[in-house]
């Protein structure tokens, strides 16, 4: 599993949400988890962990936001060499296949639709870890 110590970044404009995915993520043991409102806010936050050399490990994105989308942000994060190939799961309430499609062809790395069971979460997370065979991120 990812190291606890991991930077995760969760970014939803619905401040319940964001909540929900940070205790589940505390809970699965990791220390480091932030908040963004959008997809703006997000990037601004990834731009600074970039810049002092603290940059985060994993994004947990809603996809409908104002100021900026989730799947902006993620075409951001790829485009982005430091970014690129962060584990990036959209949380969100477009189940319709086509989006799904575009989300990963984008670089989802999962896809969550809301409502979801904090154990989601965690699946995720571990698919994404077995996938990627990444190492420690920390």
């Amino acid at each position: 599993m990812f190291n606890p110590e991991s930077r995760f970044l969760v970014v939803d404009d619905f401040s319940t949400m964001r909540k929900i995915v940070k205790k589940t993520l505390i809970d699965l043991g990791f220390k480091n988890v932030q908040e963004a409102e959008d997809g703006q806010v997000a990037w601004a936050h990834l731009e600074k962990a970039k810049a002092e050399n603290k940059p985060f490990h994993f994004v947990v994105s809603d996809w409908n936001m104002p100021n900026m989308q989730g799947l902006d942000l993620l075409k951001l994060c790829r485009a982005d060499a430091i970014y690129a190939k962060t584990p990036f799961v959209m949380v969100t309430a477009e189940g319709e296949q086509k989006q799904i499609i575009e989300a990963i062809k984008t670089g989802c790395s999962e896809y969550i639709v809301k409502p979801f069971a904090p154990n989601v979460i965690k699946e995720k997370i571990t698919k994404i870890y077995e996938k990627f065979n990444v190492k420690d991120a920390a």
